[in-house]
């Protein structure tokens, strides 16, 4: 007797789990799906601002807001090191806005969409040292350093993959700290802006 997997679609369809001819169940990253779909984006800061040598409060280098019906799945939060002292330290820090945040001011920046298929829009409100309520800093990832005082070219970066989620009118601001205010960075995000039944369907 033969038994068929079946499985639920996002519609509340039954169908039939598919295999390779040698029995293989592939799967595949849902991330890639969202790329495919054109819903991971990416923006960042073009001019480099000081690092802090505190505990970040109410200023952040960059914050993200979110002005869609959709959720922000932030994959990833990144700094570029512009300028420096040689062996300088850094570290990104984060906070997380929730609901009902007041939209900053929407910043000049690089803004594209990792799929070429789509062009930069307008998903997502960046903006650059703006005002906000400290609900709570973290750090996250791995400390770097700088090699020289002018030679650009480190990257700290926190790979979030998902554990942060934006929901509307909420937002994320991420600042660096340093060893010293004389190490700048250009910092930015990367994120899938995700439809909220698709979401709740995974």
């Amino acid at each position: 007797m033969q038994a068929k997997m079946k499985g639920i679609n996002q519609s509340g369809q039954e169908e039939d789990v598919q295999v390779s001819e040698g029995g293989i169940l592939p799967t595949l990253d849902a991330r890639i799906i969202w790329a495919a779909k054109g819903y991971r984006w990416s923006a960042m800061a073009t001019s480099a601002v000081a690092s802090l040598i505190v505990r970040p409060t109410t200023t952040a280098i960059a914050t993200l807001y979110n002005n869609t019906s959709k959720n922000f799945v932030i994959d990833r939060i990144f700094a570029h090191n512009l300028v420096s002292i040689a062996n300088g330290q850094f570290g990104i820090w984060y906070c997380v806005h929730p609901i009902g945040m007041t939209a900053p001011t929407n910043d000049i920046t690089v803004r594209n969409n990792s799929n070429g298929n789509f062009a930069a829009g307008t998903e997502g409100i960046f903006d650059n040292g703006a005002t906000v309520v400290d609900n709570g800093w973290f750090p996250w990832g791995e400390s770097q350093m700088s090699v020289t005082a002018t030679v650009p070219g480190c990257l700290a970066q926190a790979l979030v993959d998902g554990r942060i989620i934006i929901p509307p009118t909420a937002g994320l601001s991420v600042s660096c700290v340093a060893q010293t205010a004389d190490l700048t960075v250009c910092m930015g995000f990367a994120w899938y802006s995700v439809p909220v039944s698709e979401l709740i369907a995974l």
